[in-house]
């Protein structure tokens, strides 16, 4: 199964105790699974993003709650958006994601990115590196990871990782997607030409024209068929069925980390809703519509990070978001604009 419609769970701060995360977590996934979105991912970071909220906010560790995802549903695809690859070495993340491919009866997808956030790589004495080794390392564990998820066992010597005669057993299958997320148009792109099945471009709406031409560009260097690498946008989608409210619910958001959203000059507030898509059914679906699709993307990852925990939110964006894909890449039952019942 191919990735047309992903949700991503982001945010496990839902105002609860503890022991509360967890149900919520999964009531998503299996929200998602029942309005239609063929794959739920988590984030791989060990601590919340500034973005999002505190670094002390609720962050879980991505395998282990994939683990347990994948045993309370059916048939969404599960993985991450994306593995950070400096948390782990190349050749037991390949155990791990053919181990969740088990446990999940073959529902596992293998996401990758170079990894970024530095205070988190600080925080757990990982090594950060610069940007050129961190892509470096990348490059040398697609090498790994790919080979044992084809069932090869990889010998490799490069300048960070080894492996020797790896061994990958047990596996359902030979074929677990390998998806590549970002926006770099050098680096990412090339490396998602050579390797991946699937890239997952995180940019603003308003770059995606250029980065759709630079992921052409290195198609054609390349010689493979562009039709052979799928491409989906990722979007932050805040939705209500009262428009006014997921407006205030970005305000808030936006107060949260100390910015006067109102107050900003219109150049201002639309850089940083570049990628920000917010309202009522009717509204967000004319947006992703008029800024995502009709560039041509025709797949999609959302996350509702400001309410995806509320009952009936992830249905809604299900019905809303569905009839706006081309074939049959969902199957919800509600109707656009309609929310279900909680």
């Amino acid at each position: 199964m191919s990735v047309k419609l992903g949700y991503q769970i982001p945010n496990f701060s839902y105002g609860g105790s503890v022991a509360e995360i967890f149900p919520a977590v999964l009531a998503q996934a299996r929200s998602a699974e029942a309005a239609g979105f063929d794959s739920v991912f988590v984030m791989d970071h060990l601590y919340q993003l500034p973005q999002i909220g505190d670094p002390d906010e609720p962050m879980l560790e991505a395998y282990t709650l994939l683990g347990a995802i994948a045993a309370a549903t059916e048939r969404v695809q599960l993985s991450t958006l994306v593995t950070s690859n400096t948390y782990r070495n190349p050749a037991l993340l390949a155990k791990a994601v053919t181990t969740l491919d088990v446990v999940s009866g073959g529902r596992a997808l293998c996401a990758l990115g170079a990894g970024w956030f530095e205070p988190e790589h600080e925080g757990y004495g990982y090594e950060f590196g610069d940007f050129t080794s961190r892509f470096e390392r990348l490059a040398e564990a697609l090498q790994i990871v790919t080979a044992m998820l084809r069932g090869e066992r990889p010998t490799f010597a490069g300048k960070h990782y080894q492996v020797h005669d790896a061994i990958n057993e047990p596996r359902l299958r030979d074929d677990v997607p390998v998806l590549i997320g970002g926006s770099g148009e050098r680096k990412t792109f090339a490396l998602a030409v050579r390797h991946a099945d699937h890239l997952n471009l995180a940019c603003g709406a308003s770059e995606l024209p250029h980065k759709l031409d630079a992921v052409h560009q290195r198609l054609a260097e390349a010689g493979r068929d562009p039709a052979t690498l799928e491409v989906s946008y990722f979007a932050q989608v805040i939705l209500d069925e009262d428009g006014e409210r997921a407006r205030q619910l970005l305000r808030d958001q936006f107060a949260r980390r100390g910015i006067d959203f109102p107050a900003l000059s219109e150049a201002e507030r639309l850089a940083l809703t570049d990628r920000v898509f917010a309202g009522n059914p009717v509204e967000v679906s004319r947006e992703i519509k008029t800024r995502v699709l009709d560039h041509g993307v025709d797949r999609l990852v959302i996350n509702l990070v400001a309410n995806g925990h509320e009952p009936g939110v992830v249905e809604l964006a299900g019905a809303t978001l569905s009839p706006l894909l081309p074939g049959e890449a969902c199957a919800s039952t509600t109707k656009p604009g309609q929310r279900p019942a909680d």
